[in-house]
């Protein structure tokens, strides 16, 4: 067993602190459905030429290992945020953020290929929120460019959700962009403006998955802040380099979320399959779930 696994299975075995978060949770957000996004938000192309050079899931494109690897990764997450009863679904379980410990672990990476991989149900689709505000890479790491975002929608009461949605040449996948930085950020994200986005993020559609690509835990608070509003966080490691105390560090931030999956990333190949595993648990559930080898 790696030092990582170690830490996991360390952390999985603490007992939750009540944080009184789950209650917050189990209460209903509203009785009106919001409207509709109007239509003026602005188109993007995803560069799918760019996104080959990454080793990223290209939509469409045959069957390949690490679309098989995100297609398995998925399925957990949306049965847990759409189970056929209602006695199966994770509370707010559309709200899923992906973390690390440290920068450069592979979030971002995992992020994208999840969001392309769930743009690609029949019945489903994803907005992607670039949610690490201080280094934003969604745009960069999918091939367009991008101004303003969550950061102006939370500080400028001038500036609506569908100013700032970019729609993009998916159909399933609309993206969120950071927007421009601001010295708060921690603070903003803690706000009842930030509350009540998420709250209609959620309720706006109810076929929506919200994925959020988070900063590393421990490089800014944010991520703490940001892990209570979701339902599900996966935690992206990467393989035998993360050291231990970080992962168990990090998963300290993430007591109070209902569902936590673990993501090994970098890890060799198992003899005879195309794909890396990595460890996941729900508060004392074992599952496996892969998670690709990459940047």
């Amino acid at each position: 067993m790696s030092i990582i696994e170690k830490a996991l299975d360390k952390s999985r075995t603490r007992p939750r602190q009540g944080t009184g978060s789950g209650d917050e949770r189990s209460a209903p957000f509203g009785v009106a459905a919001p409207a509709p996004e109007p239509s003026r938000s602005k188109q993007v192309h995803i560069d799918f030429a760019w996104l080959r050079k990454q080793g990223i899931v290209i939509p469409g494109e045959e069957r390949s290992s690490i679309a098989e690897e995100f297609r398995i990764m998925k399925r957990p997450l949306l049965n847990n945020a759409f189970g056929r009863h209602s006695a199966m679904q994770i509370p707010r379980g559309r709200l899923i953020m992906v973390t690390s410990a440290l920068p450069r672990e592979g979030k971002t990476f995992t992020a994208t290929n999840l969001a392309l991989s769930i743009a690609q149900e029949l019945d489903r689709t994803v907005l992607l929120v670039d949610a690490d505000v201080a280094r934003p890479a969604i745009p960069i790491t999918m091939g367009f460019e991008a101004d303003r975002g969550l950061m102006d929608v939370l500080t400028d009461p001038g500036i609506d959700l569908p100013d700032v949605l970019l729609r993009t040449n998916l159909e399933n996948l609309t993206i969120l962009p950071a927007g421009r930085p601001h010295g708060r950020s921690t603070e903003i994200l803690a706000s009842d403006v930030m509350m009540r986005l998420i709250n209609d993020l959620h309720e706006r559609y109810d076929d929506r998955v919200i994925l959020f690509d988070s900063p590393p835990l421990l490089a800014t608070s944010e991520p703490g802040v940001l892990a209570s509003h979701m339902g599900q966080v996966i935690m992206v490691v990467d393989a035998d380099r993360t050291p231990a105390a970080s992962v168990e560090q990090a998963m300290e931030q993430l007591q109070s979320c209902d569902v936590v999956l673990s993501a090994l990333n970098r890890a060799p190949a198992l003899p005879g399959l195309g794909y890396y595993y990595g460890g996941s648990y729900y508060h004392g559930r074992e599952h496996e779930v892969p998670a690709r080898a990459g940047a």
